[in-house]
């Protein structure tokens, strides 16, 4: 089997950084994904909100470098939560990342980079702890 997503998208939040009880850090960041397409004579947008979640370093090096509104590309595997509450079965698809690239980097008014982006890094990898 295969199981492969590449997706370019914009947080919709900032990034949060958890630790596992290890002491692994993990992130979460949520992105939108926009698609156009063609229905009849009219074209159409399409607005996809995808979880991502990133281990190790590079969940780190998320939390410290990405914010809101931020374009990254994420490169990973699909994979579905299952859980319940309050007696209902739930579930949510979310992407673990292998790699994700910072593609576009926020400026200040006078064109200068801003404040902890002068160094940050184009793209960060890590393999999932577990």
């Amino acid at each position: 089997m295969f199981n492969r997503v590449i997706l370019i998208g914009n947080l919709t939040k900032d990034p949060e950084v958890r630790y596992t009880p290890g002491g692994t850090p993990v992130a979460t960041i949520p992105i939108a994904v926009n698609s156009k397409f063609k229905q009849g004579d009219e074209m159409k947008d399409e607005v996809l909100f995808i979880d991502t979640v990133i281990f190790g370093k590079q969940a780190e090096a998320c939390g410290q470098y990405l914010s809101k509104g931020r374009s990254v590309l994420v490169e990973g595997r699909l994979r579905e939560r299952r859980w319940e509450y309050e007696g209902q079965k739930k579930s949510k698809m979310e992407v673990v990342a292998n790699t994700v690239r910072f593609l576009s980097k926020k400026e200040s008014h006078s064109g200068d980079p801003g404040p902890g982006d002068a160094h940050a890094p184009d793209e960060v990898s890590d393999v999932e702890p577990f």
